[in-house]
C-alpha cells in the first residue's frame, strides 16, 4: 500500500547549487548512499522509480523550493531539473518570496 503524496518542503533553505539540492532531498526522499547526485540518477529515482523506498512508498511526489539560488529562474541546470518533474506523478514548486 502506498500514501499518496510525499512532500519534501525546502522553502526556507538556500539551494545555491544542484549539490545542495542532493543534500537537501537525500534525508526525505530516503535516497540511498550509492546515490549518483546527478540530472540522470534523478530521472531514474523519480521516473521509473526502484531506487528510493521512500519515494516508492509514494504515488506522488512534490518539492516545494524557494524561487531564490538555483531557483532564481536564470539558471539553465535547474531548468532541466524542473523538466525531470513530470508535473503529474512528480512536482516541483517554486514559490516566490515575499
Amino acid at each position: 500500500m502506498t500514501d499518496r503524496e510525499l512532500i519534501v518542503d525546502l522553502r526556507g533553505r538556500l539551494i545555491e547549487t544542484l549539490n545542495d539540492f542532493w543534500d537537501a532531498v537525500s534525508g526525505p526522499c530516503g535516497l540511498p548512499e550509492w546515490f549518483g547526485r546527478n540530472l540522470d540518477a534523478w530521472s531514474d529515482t523519480i521516473e521509473t522509480r526502484g531506487i528510493s523506498e521512500v519515494i516508492d512508498s509514494h504515488d506522488i511526489l512534490i518539492v516545494h523550493v524557494d524561487q531564490r539560488g538555483l531557483f532564481d529562474g536564470h539558471r539553465q541546470e535547474a531548468n532541466v531539473l524542473a523538466g525531470i518533474f513530470d508535473g503529474e506523478q512528480n512536482r516541483v514548486v517554486v514559490h516566490g518570496l515575499a
